[in-house]
């Protein structure tokens, strides 16, 4: 069959070189990648979705101290969450990717750190695109499943993180400091959310295997829903 339509969330001014990681991490996986943000109207007949990473999630959809010196998006915000509040009841595959992993949680009532380095004063700054961080991943766990792993070396670009957990959601990974790394619910069939940004470790086979999951369970979507028509 032609290859599954997977929607990527983006900002409008996402530079080309994130957005074609993107697009080749989908593509290469058997995808094919459309890119959705608040300006382009989100086609209809997406098989799959990614919840890209990008800036800060407005503190207020969460309960969380309003920090002034952040870039945040309402506009995107909204984007996510109006997809997820669609297609999640449609069992549509989805994974989220560091801020896409938060929004994930948040749309399902949980919260986040607003900064991890004012919260927590005893971890270092990191920010690297480079596997810099060593996350352990939960046996038995899908995301374990996929992965191939029970732990792995990471990139790291975030300084918001998941607090409390939303509905259904089960954490699955965790870095050294404890932070949360991973999530999966236990009410779809494929909802999974990293910390980390797997569309840069291109050379990684259990990231890269992460990314050929979702795409694969969104043409087993696709061929169910021809099959229905």
């Amino acid at each position: 069959m032609t290859r599954p339509r997977i929607g990527i969330t983006t900002s409008d001014h996402k530079s080309r070189l994130a957005w074609l990681c993107d697009w080749l991490a989908v593509w290469r996986a058997g995808g094919k990648p459309i890119r959705l943000s608040p300006s382009r109207p989100v086609p209809e007949g997406l098989d799959g979705l990614v919840v890209g990473g990008g800036d800060d999630i407005g503190a207020q959809l969460y309960g969380g101290e309003v920090q002034l010196d952040v870039r945040v998006d309402p506009q995107r915000d909204r984007l996510e969450l109006d997809l997820l509040e669609r297609m999640l009841p449609s069992d549509c595959p989805v994974l989220g990717i560091c801020r896409g992993a938060q929004i994930i949680n948040v749309h399902l009532g949980g919260s986040l750190y607003s900064d991890i380095y004012t919260t927590f004063e005893h971890i270092k700054k990191r920010r690297t695109v480079l596997p810099r961080k060593t996350v352990d991943v939960v046996e038995g766990s899908y995301l374990h499943e996929l992965l191939g792993v029970s732990w792995c070396q990471v990139n790291s670009l975030h300084h918001q993180a998941i607090d409390r957990t939303g509905e259904t959601i089960d954490v699955v990974a965790r870095d050294r400091n404890g932070l949360v790394q991973g999530i999966e619910s236990r009410a779809y069939r494929f909802l999974i959310g990293v910390q980390w940004h797997p569309e840069f470790l291109i050379f990684n086979r259990p990231q890269q295997r992460l990314i050929r999951a979702l795409v694969e369970a969104a043409c087993e979507r696709a061929e169910q829903r021809i099959r229905a028509h």
